[in-house]
């Protein structure tokens, strides 16, 4: 299976460049092949400007999102690692969003209809977030997240989600926790290997 990461945070001592690390060595062991696009790293502009939306009526785009494109028309999977901030995803991962899911690549309408173009690609979200889920739950943020993350965007576009993670009370997440939630992750993508 060839699996694409987009992930986002600017800290290497960060859970999610731990989880990015974790879902890499698991992939890479059992001999998938990897792509890695740290948004961060790259120094991907996050800005939806004038020129990228005339562009994207005209089903033109920069260089610079051409490139990510085809990394995600490459991918048979995709797997999100970014943190929860302010209830929502870091600027950068919804900056990507914004310029690289454009229409006619992401998703068309038909007549009206609505139709999402990655059909058949599977999805892994993995989150982090300083809130317990108990405090989300009690405010509905959890069913927020969901319906703005997985229905807004990726099942939206058509991606087949295997699994959304979500790790609470990340700011106080001891080595065990860190290891069980690498275990976590290491099983699903384990499971999604023999099914392949």
């Amino acid at each position: 299976m060839k699996n694409l990461i987009i992930y986002a945070h600017p800290n290497s001592d960060s859970l999610s460049h731990f989880f990015k690390q974790t879902i890499v060595e698991s992939l890479q062991e059992s001999g998938q092949e990897v792509e890695i696009r740290d948004l961060n790293k790259i120094d991907f502009n996050p800005v939806l400007s004038l020129e990228d939306m005339k562009g994207q009526r005209m089903g033109k785009v920069a260089a610079e999102v051409q490139k990510e494109q085809d990394f995600i028309t490459w991918a048979d999977q995709i797997i999100f690692v970014y943190p929860i901030w302010w209830t929502g995803m870091p600027a950068i991962m919804k900056g990507y969003i914004d310029r690289v899911f454009s229409y006619g690549f992401a998703y068309r309408y038909d007549q009206g209809v609505q139709k999402g173009l990655f059909t058949g690609k599977k999805a892994i979200i993995v989150n982090s977030h300083g809130k317990s889920k108990e405090e989300y739950e009690a405010i509905g943020m959890d069913k927020a997240l969901a319906l703005t993350s997985d229905t807004g965007i990726f099942t939206y576009c058509g991606l087949e989600i295997q699994e959304h993670f979500y790790f609470d009370k990340a700011d106080k997440a001891s080595s065990e926790n860190s290891a069980e939630w690498g275990n976590q992750i290491k099983s699903l993508l384990k499971e999604n290997t023999m099914v392949v």
